[in-house]
């Protein structure tokens, strides 16, 4: 058996869109830690929840909006 296919929509359950919204944050962050590691570069991620919350990830030594 392999990966399903799923159809990329919006969630519409506040209680999944959290969920969701949360672990792929996470993930992404993660990701762009990796990237920035592997390919020795400086990396500036900025995320915007849909209730205005600001996330960010900076793998500067110092975060250029501070």
């Amino acid at each position: 058996m392999g990966k399903r296919k799923i159809e990329i929509k919006k969630i519409e359950d506040s209680t999944k869109f959290q969920i969701t919204f949360s672990n792929k944050r996470d993930s992404l962050i993660k990701k762009a830690h990796e990237i920035s590691i592997l390919c020795d570069i400086d990396m500036v991620l900025v995320i915007f929840s849909a209730h205005g919350r600001f996330y960010e990830f900076c793998s500067c030594a110092r975060s250029q909006f501070d």
